[in-house]
């Protein structure tokens, strides 16, 4: 259906040239002439109608047709994909009215009345530039037909000074852009930084009330390669829809419009004709050429991939004297990736010679009326002039607007993939008219506790124990047992799926998050530490806190003598996620951190199972004086670390299967018996 009406549509514009007359439709002498044009222009709009509508017929495949013009520097095919294969392969236009509204409050700036100020003026900016891009020709029309009539030289030199200032505030060159496009582009970016701040903070404020569930399964890397994408997409979309589609077409329109109505009605035709020629062709051309752009990126990531794979594994290459190997499967890569892009490089050839062709051809048209007109004394030199001006400055936005057009894709995508964050729902939030903890004693009480996971598989099943203030409880128990889903639960990274956590009598899933997490302090087991000084990782405890504060902390987690020894002291750099500090020196920065917040509970979740045994039993001393008179919670794996705990709780496929002190299990000869004689008999 498509197909047949697209060769349709073109067998009517090849009318536009009759072998009979090429001057019958230029002069309409008698009636029935008049007749049969009409009923042309009416079959003509018909069928282009019928094209388009043909675009959206149902037995398509759901592609985009998009329009690829001038665009070898955007590799656009080969982006990461964002948005499940539906989304990517849907069109642009698809739901637009949906991706409009999630723009709309970026295009204009709730309560800030200095930037709406500005938005206004930018889209006066806007205005007056469409004004002038038709001003221009004009006045350059006015200098020619002074110059062929013999003007007076004041009045000769006042046009040019007019038409040289316009020209000024439109641009000099091609691809120049003049004061108002620039002052325009200039204001722009105060809106554009208050657009990427909103969304960045409220998003970052977001992604950090998203439950611990969600981080886990999540890639970091593609979460923050979705913001960055999304926030440079609003952007993009505001500046190419405002200014650069809306603009173009705005001045196709007003093309058509003046030149039907100033000089005649064949010339607001033959603009359109070109037009829907030129967007027509491009459109087919570039979706036929893109299978060959795909090509050239995969040929292109395998040239890479197998140079990269090649130089990491250098020395198996050396061991096997295969380096004759490698450099000539790296030269059939290239010389695939070469072929790939000369096709590439053909196609975009084709495509733009056609396009050339239809500017050509649209123009030659244009001008062999006007110089017909000029001829017959309907026009004058100067509005031939103005014509093929004219002409040329409205093809020079279009031939980018292919690029616009697809951009504006991939931009939509970015976005809608940004915002599918903003409607991830937080699993754990506050009750209404949520209370602050008020602690007093600190203690901790489990009745009857269950949760599960997504899959339904339930980890901990009718959990309930208690802790008394001050005292310390170890949870121990195979791997999978539950016992770091105890801490997280009391932390509140999950809500409990049945029974309640009480601290002082009081359900945390009715208390603030922020004021139950104010009076734990955790210690995990691997410790992930700042990119910054050691004194900023430690003060993270308490952000205010001064420097003889964090000093006393860290002296209190025998950390201090150590800091000192290192060249800049309290100001020397960790690294990445602490990597430059050892696994007992990362450790008690962490017990430094939670010292210095104070909490009156404290949870260790295995904090000390993967040191040495030496640095094991010294990092233990610390956490004997920081959990002195503190209501404690340990988890661990080696029993030795628990064996003058309070209470010890031992977990099995998420229950209690045993409770008591150390010598008391021991006695028992049960579960935590054996995995005693087990640990010591691989210590020994």
């Amino acid at each position: 259906l498509l197909l047949f009406w697209a060769l349709a549509f073109a067998a009517e514009n090849l009318t536009l040239v009759s072998w009979r007359s090429p001057l019958w439709w230029w002069a309409l002498e008698d009636t029935n002439q008049k007749v049969q044009f009409g009923f042309w222009l009416l079959r003509y709009i018909c069928t282009f109608m019928l094209f388009i509508l043909g675009m959206k017929a149902p037995g398509l495949p759901h592609r985009p047709y998009m329009l690829l013009v001038n665009e070898e520097e955007r590799d656009v095919e080969n982006t990461q994909p964002l948005l499940p294969d539906s989304s990517r392969t849907s069109s642009t236009w698809k739901d637009f009215k949906r991706k409009l509204r999630l723009l709309v409050p970026y295009m204009w700036p709730k309560g800030n009345h200095r930037l709406q100020g500005l938005v206004l003026f930018c889209m006066t900016l806007m205005g007056l530039e469409r004004a002038i891009n038709v001003f221009v020709p004009v006045w350059y029309k006015n200098i020619v037909n002074q110059l062929t009539e013999g003007a007076p030289w004041h009045t000769l030199a006042w046009t040019v000074c007019i038409y040289v200032g316009l020209k000024f505030l439109q641009g000099g060159g091609a691809g120049s852009t003049g004061f108002v496009s620039n002052l325009r582009t200039f204001l722009w970016v105060w809106v554009q930084q208050f657009t990427n701040r909103q969304v960045q903070v409220q998003l970052f404020a977001h992604l950090h009330g998203l439950s611990l569930r969600w981080h886990l399964g999540r890639r970091t890397g593609e979460v923050l390669r979705s913001v960055d994408r999304g926030t440079s997409s609003i952007n993009s979309l505001l500046s190419y829809i405002i200014f650069s589609i809306i603009p173009t077409i705005a001045d196709i329109v007003i093309g058509i419009v003046y030149f039907t109505s100033v000089f005649s009605a064949w010339f607001g035709l033959i603009i359109f004709v070109c037009m829907s020629l030129y967007l027509t062709l491009t459109i087919f051309i570039t979706e036929w050429r893109t299978k060959y752009r795909r090509d050239m990126n995969t040929r292109d990531n395998e040239a890479k991939s197998r140079a990269v794979d090649s130089l990491l594994n250098f020395e198996t290459v050396k061991y096997y004297n295969a380096e004759s190997y490698e450099v000539n499967r790296f030269n059939d890569a290239i010389i695939k990736y070469q072929v790939s892009e000369w096709k590439v490089s053909a196609s975009l050839g084709l495509l733009n010679q056609t396009q050339n062709l239809v500017i050509g051809l649209g123009l030659l048209a244009g001008s062999l009326l006007c110089a017909y007109f000029v001829t017959e004394n309907k026009l004058q030199v100067g509005d031939f002039v103005l014509f093929g001006t004219y002409i040329i400055q409205l093809y020079t936005p279009l031939n980018w607007f292919g690029t616009y057009y697809r951009m504006i894709q991939n931009s939509f995508v970015d976005m809608e993939n940004m915002f599918e964050l903003f409607h991830e729902e937080q699993e754990v939030k506050d009750v209404v008219n949520a209370s602050d903890l008020r602690l007093e004693a600190g203690r901790i009480e489990f009745e009857n506790v269950h949760f599960s996971y997504m899959d339904g598989k339930e980890i901990l099943q009718d959990v309930s124990f208690s802790v008394m203030p001050g005292q310390t409880l170890a949870l121990v128990g195979p791997s999978g047992s539950g016992k770091s889903t105890v801490i997280r639960l009391l932390f509140r990274f999950y809500d409990v799926r049945g029974g309640c956590i009480r601290i002082d009598g009081q359900d945390i899933s009715q208390v603030k998050q922020v004021s139950l997490r104010a009076h734990i302090g955790v210690v995990p087991q691997d410790t992930v530490l700042f990119n910054d000084t050691i004194a900023n990782n430690i003060r993270y405890g308490r952000i205010l806190a001064s420097d003889e504060e964090v000093q006393e902390a860290a002296r209190a987690a025998d950390i201090h003598d150590r800091i000192l020894s290192f060249p800049d002291g309290y100001n020397t750099q960790v690294g990445e996620r602490g990597l430059k500090l050892s696994g007992g020196e990362k450790q008690r920065v962490a017990i430094a951190r939670t010292i210095l917040k104070g909490p009156r509970i404290i949870l260790l979740d295995e904090a000390t199972s993967a040191l040495d045994t030496e640095t094991e039993r010294n990092i233990q001393a610390s956490l004997a004086k920081v959990c002195a008179h503190r209501t404690t919670i340990v988890v661990a794996h080696r029993l030795s670390t628990v064996v003058g705990a309070d209470q010890i709780l031992v977990l099995k496929d998420g229950r209690i299967a045993e409770r008591g002190r150390h010598e008391e299990l021991l006695q028992k000869g049960g579960v935590y018996a054996g995995m005693w004689l087990q640990q010591q008999a691989g210590d020994e």
